[in-house]
This record gives C-alpha cells, sequence and structure tokens, in this order.
C-alpha cells in the first residue's frame, strides 16, 4: 500500500511505514494512492465478517503483509459481532459496541495493536492519542500490557462520562493518562505540537492512535461491508448510512467503502452543537467555533482532524462534498430524540440518536436507513437514565472499572508540561 502526505505530495510512504510514522511532515495526513474498487463486492458481502474484512484489508493494504499473518492479526482483533438491528421496517442500528471497551473504537484500536506488534522494528513505541471520549479505553485496553509500547492518553479534564474516563485511567502499567484543563482541541493541538517536536520524537518513538493513523482507519471500513452484508439483499442498493461525526475518522471510513464498491447510496454526516462542518457544506465558510461541551461529548470536536482526507477522498473520485447529508442536534433536540426512539423499543445513546433523528430527516421514502451505534448505552448511563427514567444495568468491564480508583493526572493545556511528563 503506497500513501502520499496530503500537505506535501512528496512525501509517500508504505502502509508500515504509515502505521509506524502516524503523521507526515507539517502534521500531514497519510491517504492511499490508489483506492480502485473491489473485483467481487457481491460474493464478499455473502462471506462471515472476519474472512470478508481479510479479503478488504488484503485489497487495501497489498501484499506488504503475508496473507496469512494478515488474517491472523485479523482474527485477534475482530473478536466480537458488529449486528445490524431492525427499529422499523426501514431503518437499522448498527451495533458497534459488542468489543472489549464497549464502542466502535474497538475496531481500529485493536487493529492497530496488532499492526505495531507485527510491523515494529522492535525499537521503543509511545502511542500519543487525544480522546473524546471512546478512543482512550479501546487503545489503552488494545495495548495493554504490550512490550516495548507505551500508551500516553491525553482527555478533556471534567468533559467526558465518568465511565468513560475510569475503563482507561484505571489500568495503569504501560498505560499513563493526563487530564488536561481544556477542551478536545487543546488536546488534539498537543498531539500535534508533540508530533513537531523532533527531540520528543526520537526519545520515546512517537506514534498516534488517533484515527489520522491509517490502520485505524482501515479496520473501521470493514464495518460497513458489514452493515450492508446484514441488510436483506433486496435492500442493499438502498442503504442511507448516519454517521455521528465528531473527528470524522468514522466518515472518512464509510467512504473509502463507497470507494471500493460498497453499494452505498449516502452518507449522513450528524453532529452536535459543535457543527463546523455542517456549517461548511452549507455556506462553504469554514468558520470553527469554540468548542462547547454536550451530552454527545465524543462529538465535542470543533476543528476535525480527518476533514482533510475527506475532502482529498472527493477530489480523487470525482464527488461532490455537497453529496453528503449532514446536520446537526442541539441537547434539548438529542434528548428529545433519545426518548422518541426510546418509545419506538430501542434503547439508545446521545450520539446514536443524533444519527438516527438525522437519519429520520434525510431518508427518502424508498430509502433503507442505517445509523450507528457507536456506544453502549451504559457509558452515558448517568445522562440516558436522567432522560429515559430508567436504571441502566452496567455490563460486566464497567462494573468492574468503575469501582477502580483512577490514576490519571491532571496537567495544563501547555506542550511543555507534557513534554516534562512524557521524558521522565
Amino acid at each position: 500500500m503506497k500513501l502520499y502526505n496530503i500537505k506535501d505530495n512528496s512525501e509517500t510512504i508504505n502502509f508500515a511505514g504509515a502505521v509506524r510514522q502516524g503523521l507526515g511532515r507539517g502534521q500531514g495526513l497519510f491517504f492511499p494512492e490508489s483506492l480502485s474498487p473491489l473485483p467481487n463486492v457481491e460474493s464478499l458481502l455473502e462471506l462471515p465478517l472476519v474472512p470478508r474484512s481479510v479479503a478488504i484489508l488484503r485489497h487495501l493494504i497489498g501484499d506488504e503483509i503475508p496473507e496469512s499473518t494478515l488474517a491472523a492479526m485479523v482474527e485477534q482483533a475482530f473478536t466480537f459481532p458488529a449486528p445490524l438491528v431492525k427499529v422499523d421496517d426501514h431503518t437499522y442500528a448498527l451495533e458497534l459496541f459488542h468489543g472489549p471497551t464497549l464502542a466502535f473504537k474497538d475496531f481500529g484500536g485493536r487493529f492497530m495493536a496488532q499492526c505495531l506488534a507485527t510491523l515494529s522494528d522492535d525499537g521503543k513505541i509511545t502511542i500519543l492519542t487525544a480522546t473524546s471520549g471512546d478512543t482512550g479505553a479501546a487503545v489503552a485496553h488494545a495495548f495493554y500490557g504490550l512490550p516495548n509500547i507505551e500508551v500516553v492518553i491525553l482527555y478533556p479534564e471534567g468533559k467526558i462520562s465518568p465511565l468513560q474516563e475510569k475503563l482507561f485511567t484505571t489500568l495503569g502499567g504501560n498505560i499513563r493518562t493526563f487530564a488536561v484543563q481544556g477542551d478536545f482541541d487543546a488536546c488534539q493541538a498537543l498531539v500535534k505540537q508533540a508530533f513537531d517536536d523532533e527531540e520528543l520524537k526520537a526519545a520515546v518513538g512517537l506514534n498516534s492512535a488517533n484515527s489520522i493513523n491509517i490502520s485505524r482507519l482501515v479496520a473501521q471500513v470493514c464495518y460497513y461491508f458489514e452493515a450492508v452484508a446484514e441488510l436483506p439483499a433486496e435492500q442493499r442498493h438502498k442503504a442511507v448510512i448516519a454517521v455521528p461525526s465528531g473527528n470524522f475518522g468514522n466518515l472518512t471510513a464509510g467512504l473509502i467503502a463507497k470507494a471500493l464498491g460498497l453499494p452505498v447510496k449516502r452518507f449522513v454526516a450528524a453532529t452536535n452543537a459543535n457543527d463546523t462542518v455542517p456549517r461548511y457544506l452549507e455556506s462553504g465558510s469554514w468558520d470553527p467555533h469554540a468548542t462547547v461541551a454536550t451530552l454527545s461529548n465524543a462529538m465535542d470536536v470543533s476543528r476535525p482532524n480527518n476533514w482533510p482526507r475527506v475532502e482529498e477522498l472527493c477530489r480523487v473520485k470525482g464527488w461532490q462534498l455537497s453529496d453528503i447529508a449532514s446536520g446537526a442536534l442541539d441537547d434539548e433536540q438529542t434528548k428529545d430524540a433519545l426518548k422518541r426512539l426510546f418509545a419506538q423499543g430501542y434503547l439508545c445513546e446521545p450520539h446514536g440518536a443524533i444519527a438516527w433523528e438525522l437519519l429520520n430527516k434525510e431518508r427518502g421514502k424508498d430509502e433503507i436507513g442505517i445509523f450507528l451505534c457507536t456506544a453502549h448505552p451504559a457509558k452515558f448511563k448517568e445522562s440516558v437514565d436522567e432522560i429515559l427514567g430508567q436504571d441502566i444495568p452496567l455490563p460486566g468491564p464497567l462494573a468492574k472499572h468503575g469501582a477502580m480508583e483512577s490514576l490519571s493526572e491532571v496537567i495544563p493545556a501547555d506542550f511543555a508540561a507534557l513534554k516534562a511528563k512524557m521524558m521522565k
């Protein structure tokens, strides 16, 4: 797999190099030189998740990883299902929260861990990542206990749910966590500054597990194929998929799936009050506002890192950005959507409820809608219980880590402070 730096096209790299390096020069994102359609999509849709995913990733990555090795990597990473649950005759929920940390990030995090374990050169690696909610837990659990790998996770202090936080701040060992006195965009800025610091990069073997890392992104492509595969065959060509969107890696993966030939009519980018992208698609003006805290905290991102990949993909494929539907809900609208979805018999959480509501607004009468459920409702127990008047039981992982002590440190949104901590 050959990739180029979107900001500096002269920088090219193979898949292994992109996995190890994370970002290119000038904080540029790596993007595949080729996204040729799969030759056998219809037959692939008849396969189970793991063998289909091996075929998709083999097509994307090429022969850089032996097929038997790649198959073993996928089998180790994708050990849980992604069921498509019928909500009504025209609407389905793709449940991506059946992994060990109860969020869609398990797919990308676990595959990235397999990639680094397979492709590393045995030198020290430090994974630095920012999380607005679910990335932290997925990365922490995927890399916990792996030799020669240290993980440093930054998150905005007081701006993620307590149970989300406990899932990754209670592990210790090779997992270090820092609560940053700022918002998620401040955390992302610290990560970018770290990658611009040559002394730090060399000293700790810096890498990133955010969705800027290509290994996470290609893994997420696979569950879009799973979603369409689980539809009745006669409905597949009618699919419209709504994606809860924060950093926009999830939508990027869906668009890559479409570029590979997945029969999706279009996508809906669903956001909360941090609506930089919907406003941009409507006005053509990129005007990020200050990030605001919402019920759907994993989407509290005003400067989405992956948006340049969306624009690059549309440019390469000759697609119009206007073909991407979008919308945003505030917290009161989110609560209302969550209640109405629950009244239909489906228990969800704020991110999925936003996607469901905006899907309903965008889906035509003859179309089939799929909305992505990116986290287990219990990860947002406090807000969901209050909104719905329920008492959601905690799944095992949440109950276990919720009772443990947080090992996190608080730091200012200051790069010198972070660097000092990482160089210890």
